[in-house]
């Protein structure tokens, strides 16, 4: 989802906000994988959450500034030291506004 410019150049500020749904695989539990996203976004003034899946995987739902949830996203791929990231999927969507923190979700 791309949002263009308008007539005079301007991004209005609700057009630049974005949400990724994000679902990471490989080796990212029990590797500090949710405390590393919730501090990456704390740094990049995201909000959302992250979760541990019963299948292995960790899913993080984000919202914020379309440049700052982009990096974010590549943040995830590298992930932590001891993580091993295998793959990653992404949605993005239209933002909630539903949370102004990032948290750990259980």
């Amino acid at each position: 989802m791309r949002v263009g410019l308008g007539g005079r150049g301007i991004m209005m500020a609700s057009e630049s906000l974005i949400r990724a749904r994000v679902w990471v695989s490989g080796r990212v539990q029990g590797v500090c994988y949710r405390a590393f996203a919730q501090q990456a976004a704390g740094r990049k003034g995201l909000s959302g959450g992250v979760r541990n899946l019963d299948d292995g995987r960790v899913e993080v739902d984000v919202e914020g500034e379309r440049r700052a949830v982009e990096a974010f996203v590549e943040l995830l791929r590298a992930g932590p030291p001891m993580a091993q990231v295998d793959g990653l999927r992404v949605e993005w969507e239209t933002p909630t506004g539903r949370r102004t923190d990032f948290r750990i979700l259980y």
